[in-house]
C-alpha cells in the first residue's frame, strides 16, 4: 500500500492568534497567483486587503515542497560586485479583521507547482478544524464589454441555489484547471461550501489592472461572506484608473469606435435581459489566447 504524506506536516501555524480564530466562522478567501488573471483581479483583490486591513499570520506553508523553481525562479538583484536582493516566495494564510472586527482568513501566494491533492487536504484540513464558514476566490477573464460600463460579475458555487443574476450562462465547457478551482471541487464534495466570483474584464485591458473589477468582486465577496470592507481607497483608484483610460485613449483614433460599438451591444443586451453566450470553441481560444500573451508571474514577496 502507497504510504500517504500527512498534510499537516506541509505547514506550521500560529497557537494563539489559532486558538483565537477557532469558532469565529471565519470566511476563507484563496487569491493565488499564477493562472488567468485578466486585469489582475485576483492578485489585485488579495493585495489590497492586505493593504487596508489588519492582518498576522495564521499559517506559513513549506514552500520548498511545492514550488518549481526552475519553472518560476527567485528575480535577484546584482549590483556591481555583489548579490543585493533576491524575492522571497511564500505562501501564506493571514487572519484578517473587517471594520467591525469580524475576522477573515485570507490564503495568498504563488500557486503550488506540485503536491496538489496533499495541499487541497491541508487547507480543508485546516479549515475543518478552524470552523471555516465557506471558500471563496475571484478571478478575472477577458470579454467583449466596454470599461465605460459597471463591470459585469459571473458567480459560481458548489450550491448552485446561492447564484442568481449572473449576466452570461455556459452551458458547459472543459477547461485546463487552477488550484483554486480544485479546492472549490474538493471543497464541496467534503461538505463545504465553495463560491467564486469572476469579474468581465475589457478584453483591451486583459494585460492591465483594472480596479474596477477587483471593486465589482470584492462587493461580491462581502456579501456573501457578511463582511464590511474598506472600500474607499479602491474606489478612489478606480477614478483614476478610468480617467488614465481616457487619456491614452484619446490619442487613437479608432479606439472610440470599438468602445462604442462594445457599449451598444452591452446596453442592448442590458435591456433585453438576454444571456450572452459564447460558444466553447470561442471560450477556449480566448484563454488559449490570454495565456500567450501573459508576462511572466509577478514576484511574490513576503
Amino acid at each position: 500500500m502507497a504510504r500517504v504524506l500527512d498534510p499537516r506536516l506541509l505547514y506550521t501555524f500560529n497557537p494563539e492568534l489559532w486558538e483565537a480564530v477557532r469558532g469565529t466562522q471565519p470566511a476563507l478567501l484563496h487569491l493565488l497567483d499564477g493562472y488567468i488573471d485578466a486585469g489582475s483581479v485576483t492578485h489585485n483583490t488579495g493585495h489590497y486587503l492586505l493593504e487596508v486591513c489588519e492582518h498576522e499570520v495564521l499559517v506559513e506553508f513549506d514552500h520548498d515542497q511545492l514550488h518549481d523553481y526552475r519553472s518560476r525562479r527567485p528575480q535577484m538583484v546584482f549590483d556591481t560586485n555583489h548579490w543585493a536582493s533576491m524575492t522571497d516566495y511564500a505562501l501564506v494564510i493571514h487572519r484578517l479583521l473587517d471594520l467591525n472586527g469580524k475576522p477573515f482568513l485570507l490564503f495568498t501566494g504563488p500557486e503550488p507547482d506540485t503536491q496538489w491533492n496533499r495541499t487541497v487536504a491541508a487547507v480543508l484540513g485546516i479549515a475543518e478544524r478552524l470552523g471555516v464558514s465557506r471558500v471563496v476566490t475571484v478571478s478575472g477573464v477577458p470579454m467583449a464589454v466596454p470599461h465605460t460600463r459597471p463591470s459585469l460579475v459571473t458567480a459560481h458555487s458548489t450550491d448552485p441555489k446561492t447564484v442568481s443574476g449572473n449576466p452570461m450562462w455556459i452551458d458547459r465547457v472543459q477547461l485546463p484547471g487552477s488550484f483554486s478551482h480544485v479546492l472549490e471541487y474538493q471543497a464541496g464534495r467534503a461538505g463545504l461550501l465553495g463560491q467564486g466570483f469572476v469579474a468581465h474584464v475589457p478584453h483591451y485591458l486583459a494585460q492591465s489592472a483594472f480596479p474596477q473589477a477587483t471593486e465589482a468582486v470584492l462587493r461580491r465577496v462581502a456579501e456573501a461572506a457578511g463582511l464590511e470592507l474598506p472600500m474607499a481607497e479602491l474606489a478612489e483608484r478606480v477614478s483614476e484608473n478610468l480617467a488614465n483610460i481616457e487619456s491614452e485613449a484619446a490619442q487613437d483614433a479608432e479606439f472610440p469606435a470599438v468602445v462604442q460599438a462594445l457599449e451598444e451591444q452591452y446596453d442592448r443586451l442590458s435591456s433585453s435581459g438576454a444571456a450572452s453566450v459564447p460558444s466553447a470553441e470561442e471560450i477556449g481560444a480566448a484563454v488559449e489566447q490570454f495565456l500567450a500573451e501573459q508576462d511572466p508571474p509577478p514576484d511574490f514577496r513576503r
